[in-house]
């Protein structure tokens, strides 16, 4: 017996969503019984977004990779102008979302707003971008950790005991993660604490303390192409991965909004908030790194495997090095974990519609945590599996990052081109653009279509087995997956009118666990 997949059109004609302390009747108007528990605030929310995007994250682990792709100059300025095409990306999904609150997020709102084929399609490259998000987090924390313990202790980082470290950082979130949205909560609302006071005394501790700093010409203008490719206008785009990569998955406050309280209204302004707040925290963190660099060549080939623990190193000695990479490091952990909780909602949320293999598994959730316990499990799973290439190749983990960028990114857009589409016949939640929503909206279209082909292409020349961009390679893999599975999944899957078919409410109480 298949679900009747709604007519697009329908969804677009409903009434404007009820007020915020209908949250509950909100979903069911969806098409959703609550089973997840809604014990997260605005703050929490908001925390979760900004955990995820993690400047203490993103801007250190891929600083390395900016040095050789345009340098100090591409970094600040590629930050800055990134920062105002992803705000504008965040203002128009946070628009969507206040109409369509529930943890499918951009699949759901892109099968309201464009039908089936639209949402699946939707899904499956918001699940790649973010399984390829854990993947990149954690595997930057166990780099980070390296180069602690090769710090405090002379250990050699290989590929072998980083991926060790990778998979016990991913056991750990797994772990944490089972303990309930309370507890993700409580430790995304000391990550903000964290990220911002960590910045603070990174970005302190390199003004003050070193003798000498690189001067205001060298960080703003000083340009570097390691690439092989010749030129610069090409080596400057591939540049602005760092700052794309960084703030991606703002989404989380989405994915988390049938777990938090007034959620038309908190998940739109917790992904606006993120984006701004990691856009001043991220730029006064890189102008910190940069003017403290002392030997450009040589923090590029720090024997740590991390030029940010070479400048701290460099700038602050030891002691002080090995502080900054605890801190770093701890910043990280939060990041992943929050990834971990996002990622396991969009499984779990997928999986409810029937979207994946093994559905019927995936969308169990935990009658004592009312958490999704198996979603959990196979988001971490997966990381460690889009990791395995970092085994064999030292370019691997900018491709993983690549695979964040190029999956996510235009998942965030497809919703945003289907409301722009949609035009009147779009019903905004309480949250709102206004007149404000077309320009910023296809602005954000246009800026996710540059950059989605931007990271598909070649970072380094000439193109060998190793040096290959292999996240063109996952994007066409995935929707050829996506593709064939359709035909397979086509007539179970989809997202129902609203709730209270019997058949919908037999799947759902032989879900809980």
């Amino acid at each position: 017996m298949s679900r009747t997949a709604p007519d697009p059109t329908d969804a677009l004609r409903k009434p404007s969503p009820p007020p915020a302390q209908d949250e509950e009747a909100r979903l069911r108007e969806l098409g959703y019984q609550p089973v997840l528990a809604r014990r997260m605030g605005g703050f929490g929310n908001f925390a979760i977004s900004f955990s995820v995007i993690s400047v203490l994250s993103g801007c250190m682990t891929l600083y390395g990779f900016g040095m050789g792709t345009g340098g100090p100059a591409v970094m600040l300025w590629g930050w800055v102008g990134v920062g105002l095409f992803v705000l504008c990306v965040g203002l128009a999904l946070a628009e969507v979302t206040s109409a369509y609150p529930t943890s499918g997020a951009l699949y759901y709102m892109a099968d309201r707003l464009g039908g089936r084929r639209w949402g699946w399609y939707t899904g499956w490259l918001n699940l790649l971008g973010l399984l390829g998000a854990i993947a990149g987090i954690d595997y930057g924390a166990a780099l980070f950790t390296g180069a602690f313990l090769n710090l405090q202790w002379g250990f050699e980082p290989t590929a072998g005991s980083t991926f060790l470290i990778f998979l016990a950082i991913l056991l750990l979130h797994a772990v944490l993660n089972l303990f309930g949205v309370r507890l993700v909560s409580v430790l995304n609302s000391i990550s903000v604490w964290w990220h911002l006071a960590g910045v603070a005394i990174i970005v302190g501790a390199l003004a003050f303390i070193p003798d000498r700093h690189q001067s205001v010409d060298f960080v703003f203008t000083e340009f570097v192409n390691d690439t092989g490719w010749a030129n610069p206008f090409y080596v400057a785009a591939i540049g602005l991965l760092l700052a794309q990569y960084t703030f991606s998955g703002y989404d989380a406050s989405a994915h988390l909004s049938e777990e938090t309280s007034n959620a038309s209204v908190a998940a739109s302004k917790g992904i606006v908030r993120a984006i701004w707040v990691s856009w001043l925290a991220g730029f006064a963190l890189l102008a910190g790194l940069s003017f403290a660099i002392q030997d450009y060549t040589a923090t590029q080939n720090s024997a740590t495997g991390v030029p940010p623990a070479q400048i701290f190193l460099d700038a602050l000695g030891t002691g002080g090095a090995t502080a900054l990479l605890l801190v770093v490091i701890v910043a990280q952990l939060f990041c992943g974990n929050a990834e971990v909780a996002a990622a396991s909602r969009m499984v779990f949320a997928f999986s409810r519609d029937n979207a994946l293999p093994g559905s019927a598994i995936w969308r169990k959730v935990s009658g004592r945590t009312q958490t999704p316990v198996p979603a959990v499990w196979l988001a971490v799973a997966v990381a460690a599996v889009l990791a395995l290439p970092s085994l064999y190749s030292a370019t691997a983990y900018g491709a993983v990052t690549a695979i964040n960028v190029i999956g996510i990114t235009p998942a965030y857009a497809i919703p945003i081109y289907l409301r722009l589409r949609a035009g009147k016949r779009f019903t905004p939640g309480p949250w709102s653009l206004g007149r404000w929503s077309k320009p910023i909206g296809w602005t954000a279209v246009v800026w996710v279509a540059l950059v989605t082909v931007l990271f598909c292409l070649p970072q380094k020349s000439p193109v060998t087995v190793d040096t290959m961009n292999y996240a063109v390679i996952a994007l066409a893999v995935v929707l050829v997956l996506a593709s064939v599975w359709w035909y397979v999944a086509r007539r179970s899957y989809g997202t129902p009118t609203a709730y209270g078919n019997a058949r919908e409410e037999a799947e759902i109480s032989e879900g809980i666990i």
